[in-house]
């Protein structure tokens, strides 16, 4: 299902320079921003195709969004990864959020921000949702390195939902062809014991497949809601 339509300008990774900056060519050495804060390892590749955006008027012309894989590109970009979600909430594609509408942006619940506050069925729910683009065969895989900040949201929602609050924490798997979400223990084993935890007090684990196809120029909702998979 195409969701968002984003003309990208082709690019060849160079390297990475900074947290936020990827170096690039477009026929020319340029910097591109980077909006995704992990390391992106299988991705941010020297020689590997990826799909910017021109940003005029910030410290770099360009945002990189995307990097090529399995034929179509994964999404790198947080802020289009969740445009994807916004959109397909909108238009009623994800049968968990039927029901549901987003009420508020960045709340805070706790000493932290969560993305959203959905107004549902039977009350309001907390949603933060976490970018899953790593893969390893058919998984789609969160987070690829230690996470303070991911844990931190996670205890919030576990904290919530023990005193009787609803949450949900959203993987948004955004590698082409995932067929399921599991945690990356290897990359933070305190983070999969919150995760183990949020589950029992009834955090609902959820998860969505997104892509970037370069021939339609479109980010596309290819599952609306991909199985989780906790065990190792």
């Amino acid at each position: 299902m195409q969701l968002i339509h984003v003309k990208a300008v082709p690019c060849v990774i160079s390297r990475r320079v900074s947290r936020f900056m990827v170096e690039v060519f477009t026929g020319r050495a340029e910097l591109a921003y980077l909006s995704n804060t992990g390391r992106l390892e299988q991705y941010l590749v020297k020689g590997r195709r990826g799909y910017c955006l021109r940003s005029p008027g910030g410290k770099t012309s360009l945002r990189l969004i995307a990097v090529e894989d399995m034929g179509l590109a994964a999404v790198v970009d947080t802020r289009l990864q969740m445009r994807a979600f916004e959109k397909a909430a909108g238009l009623s594609l994800i049968p968990w959020m039927r029901g549901c509408r987003i009420a508020g942006r960045d709340v805070v619940l706790g000493s932290s921000k969560i993305d959203y506050l959905l107004e549902c069925e039977g009350g309001a729910v907390y949603l933060e949702a976490k970018s899953a683009v790593m893969r390893k065969g058919a998984y789609a895989l969160y987070p690829d390195c230690p996470t303070p900040r991911g844990r931190r949201h996670i205890k919030e929602l576990t904290s919530h939902a023990r005193a009787g609050g609803r949450s949900i924490l959203l993987f948004i798997a955004a590698v082409p062809h995932a067929e399921a979400f599991k945690p990356n223990r290897g990359a933070d084993p305190k983070l999969y014991e919150l995760l183990s935890e949020a589950a029992e007090a009834g955090v609902a684990l959820r998860a969505i497949g997104v892509h970037y196809n370069p021939l339609d120029s479109c980010i596309h909702l290819y599952s609306p809601d991909l199985s989780v998979n906790l065990a190792t």
